[in-house]
């Protein structure tokens, strides 16, 4: 896959994941599924969309994910 994005969750990182590390973790997965490092104007929008998408999907995957060994945040 995309050797840039890092893994967001523990043990890998030692705290939650930042707004910032999922926004770029999703905007490296759109520019590597779409081919494009910046879109054209035309693209831009709904290459936004999907970054924000994708951001917000991961960081429902995140927050419901239970690590063995790692206490539960709450």
């Amino acid at each position: 896959m995309c050797r840039s994005i890092k893994t967001l969750r523990p043990p890998a990182i030692p705290e939650k994941a930042t707004e910032e590390e999922i926004r770029a973790a999703a905007l490296q997965y759109v520019r590597k599924v779409s081919g494009f490092r910046a879109p054209a104007a035309h693209n831009q929008e709904v290459f936004e969309e999907a970054v924000e998408a994708v951001a917000r999907a991961t960081a429902e995957l995140l927050g419901g994910l239970q690590v063995r060994g790692v206490p539960a945040a709450g």
